[in-house]
Parts: C-alpha cells; structure tokens; sequence
C-alpha cells in the first residue's frame, strides 16, 4: 500500500504546565474521512492545530508525505493542505465571492472570475450568496463560504491533499449540516483526499466517517470504524452516557437512546421555592 499521508508518532502538547495531548500514534491515508471525537477539553482541536502547525511539537512527530512536519516550508505546504479553524471572521465588508477567491493558489489568489470561484459555491449551495456582503450572512452561510475558501486552496493540487476541519459545520441547520458533511465524504472517497475533522455530533460521524478516532483526556483511547469505537460501553466510559443503545444503520445513520446522568438541583434551592 501507498505510504501514509498523515503519520502521528508520539505527540504530546503541553500548555501551561498541563499535557494536553499524551503521546498520541496514529497514521492515515488518502481516501479516509477521519472523524475526531471526545468531550470538551479532550484535545480534538489541539491536534488539529499540532497537525496544522499551530501548536509548537517535538521533531519528528507529525509527518506528511513522509516528510517531518518541521522539514517542510510554508509554502510548500499550502500547496496540498488546508485548514479551517473555528472561528473565521471577516470585520470589513468583503463579498462572499471575493472570500472564496482568496483561497486561490498562487497567481490566481483573488481571482473572482476564476471558475472554480463559482464552482465551489454552487457544490456547497451557496452560489445566491455570492455578491453578498460577507458579515450580512448568517452563521452557517459563513461556514459554507469559509469552506469554499479552503478547499479552493488544494481543490486543483497535484497528488494527495490534506483537508483539516475544526468544527466546520456547528452553525448548520441538521439537513446543511448533513448535506455538507456527506459531500466531504464523498471527496475523501475519491482517493486522493484525506479529511480529518473536528465533530461533536455522534450520529454524523456515524453516519458518514469511514473511521472515528476519540480522544479523552488527551489520550487517544479509541481508533476504528464508527461501529466498533461507538459502542454503549464506550460512549459511557467517555462521554458519561448510562444506559445508551446505539444502532447504526449502515450508510444512513446513528441513533443514541439514553441520556446523561440526571443532572444534580441548581444550589440554594428546592423544588416547589421562587
């Protein structure tokens, strides 16, 4: 088989005497939508910011295309991976196209007329929104032109890409959120995409990720297909879920019955006092 694209050896990140990531190991290829999962504070998005060069890591760490991470330049970089943060604003009042089109590789940064411009709002459905302001959209609008941004950017790269997601898809409404989520699947199975997002929804990386990685406490605790890591026992371990019954429908969804622990009474009060 090809060699991996993303190669993790050994990765920890500490922060303010704290280890937010412990000695973390796992390796990826092209044609895989890997969905990071876990609580919050469980380090989803400090991996993806050590694979996206945020985080400060040790050498020999984080490897693409079977170069250390600290070995590639910049530039070199842009040409095949991409990322997209949580938070992504714009204060002054670009359009939405004008958005998209800074995403362009090289000489064609900027280019509103470039076709893939349109080409990426049209596929994520977002294409009446173009000659609008970019703070006049909504939450989820924004998210959809973010995204177009980003995937302009190794959308025409040569040989396998590396597409990074932080959250990407929170602001959806459920059936955007499931739509877009599915068609970054579909690309990923294409062969020579690797997208690894951020996601807290269980049943969408259920759903649509053909292998789930969880994260507690900034230990990787499980590594598989959705069927094998989102097991009762699991989600009870991690998320503190009693009871769940988890039944996954191959190819459509994930449904979770049960609920949390009963949530203890707000302090200073009783029932029945006002």
């Amino acid at each position: 088989m090809n060699e991996p694209l993303l190669r993790i050896h050994n990765l920890s990140v500490h922060a303010a005497g704290r280890a937010l990531l412990r000695e973390v190991n796992f390796s990826a290829r092209a044609g895989e939508c890997v969905a990071l999962l876990g609580p919050n504070g469980a380090g989803k998005s400090t991996l993806l910011r050590a694979l996206s060069g945020v985080a400060p890591v040790a050498r020999d760490t984080v490897w693409l295309r079977g170069r250390s991470l600290e070995n590639w330049s910049a530039g070199e970089l842009a040409r095949f991976r991409a990322v997209m943060s949580q938070q992504s604003s714009v204060a002054f009042p670009i359009r939405a196209d004008e958005v998209v089109a800074l995403g362009l590789p090289g000489r064609r940064a900027g280019n509103l007329h470039d076709p893939l411009v349109g080409e990426l709002l049209e596929w994520l459905e977002v294409a009446p929104l173009r000659a609008r302001a970019y703070p006049s959209l909504s939450g989820g609008e924004q998210q959809r032109v973010q995204l177009a941004r980003v995937l302009a950017q190794i959308w025409d790269a040569e040989g396998p890409r590396l597409l990074l997601l932080d959250e990407s898809t929170s602001a959806l409404d459920p059936a955007q959120q499931y739509l877009t989520v599915e068609k970054l699947s579909a690309l990923a199975a294409g062969g020579d995409c690797l997208v690894v997002l951020v996601c807290h929804d269980l049943a969408l990386a259920g759903a649509f990720a053909s292998r789930v990685l969880m994260l507690q406490d900034g230990v990787l605790v499980a590594d598989g297909t959705p069927d094998k890591v989102l097991s009762p026992r699991r989600l009870a371990e991690v998320y503190g879920l009693d009871s769940c019954r988890v039944d996954l429908d191959t190819g459509t969804s994930l449904h979770i019955h049960g609920a949390l622990r009963r949530a203890p009474r707000p302090p200073g009060r009783s029932p029945g006092t006002r």
